[in-house]
């Protein structure tokens, strides 16, 4: 599964479910829906601003850094700070699936066939963001 959701209110707005066999990097091109500013990935997206799909994207590109490169860098120092601010943003962007893995029980992923599972996982998300959203736009 891999997705994409809003850094400002945390509500995921696009969502692909593809194999275990399949690298994220090949899933991320269908998932930035062309209004975005900024994306904030893991290290396993390093190299994406590099790949075809994405040269004609007006983004700023934060991907994080490896754990063991981050761990060298000199605490203080403004790629530390940098580093930290990344995983901020994520931490917030990842909360809907927090929601997901333990308020819906899906922690462990069963083998139902893609297409169930993908059907499942959408209904989860739009789920998640209705509690999401429950806390910004409540009358």
């Amino acid at each position: 599964m891999y997705s994409r959701a809003d850094d400002g209110f945390g509500i995921i707005h696009s969502l692909e479910v593809t194999g275990a066999n399949e690298h994220e990097l090949n899933a991320g091109g269908s998932l930035p829906h062309g209004d975005e500013a900024r994306v904030f990935d893991d290290s396993g997206y390093r190299g994406i601003n590099k790949r075809r799909e994405h040269q004609h994207r007006n983004v700023d590109w934060f991907i994080a850094r490896l754990p063991s490169a981050t761990r060298q860098l000199p605490e203080g120092s403004n790629l530390a700070r940098a580093e930290k601010i990344k995983a901020s943003v994520r931490a917030k962007v990842e909360h809907p699936f927090r929601t997901i893995k333990r308020q819906f029980g899906y922690a462990k992923v069963r083998s139902r066939g893609l297409a169930k599972n993908a059907n499942r996982l959408y209904l989860l998300a739009a789920f998640s963001n209705m509690l999401i959203g429950e806390r910004y736009f409540s009358a």
